[in-house]
């Protein structure tokens, strides 16, 4: 399986972008979601959802961002809204191999990896 994103980019504070991540090959995931990393920091959870649409969120984007996924459970979409200055990252799209009831938010869980997108939010 491989995992591929798009939509990132740079944005002005208070504005919004929406990811995309598509899944190929032979695919199924219990969970597809999105981790980010900015320089000098650790990589950490963002957003994910399971099969059957349950969307769980960090602390930190809860009220402004959305992860849904499409009815085929190959792609997986992050509207970001109200973006600030430290939402400026690079979002990596990933996913498991295991279904999970809820999922899961280390990223040894996750088998799957895309290359990364970068988001870029100037104050």
């Amino acid at each position: 399986a491989r995992l591929e994103e798009s939509g990132g980019g740079s944005v002005q504070a208070g504005g919004s972008l929406r990811l995309s991540c598509s899944a190929s090959g032979y695919f199924y995931s219990g969970c597809m979601g999105w981790f980010r990393q900015s320089p000098g920091k650790e990589r950490e959870a963002v957003a994910f959802v399971n099969d059957l649409q349950s969307a769980r969120y960090a602390d930190v984007v809860e009220g402004r961002f959305t992860i849904s996924r499409d009815k085929t459970g190959d792609i997986v979409f992050l509207q970001m809204d109200n973006l600030v200055p430290e939402d400026t990252a690079v979002y990596y799209c990933a996913a498991t191999k295991f279904v999970y009831s809820l999922c899961p938010t280390r990223d040894a869980d996750y088998t799957y990896w895309g290359q990364g997108t970068q988001v870029t939010v100037s104050s």
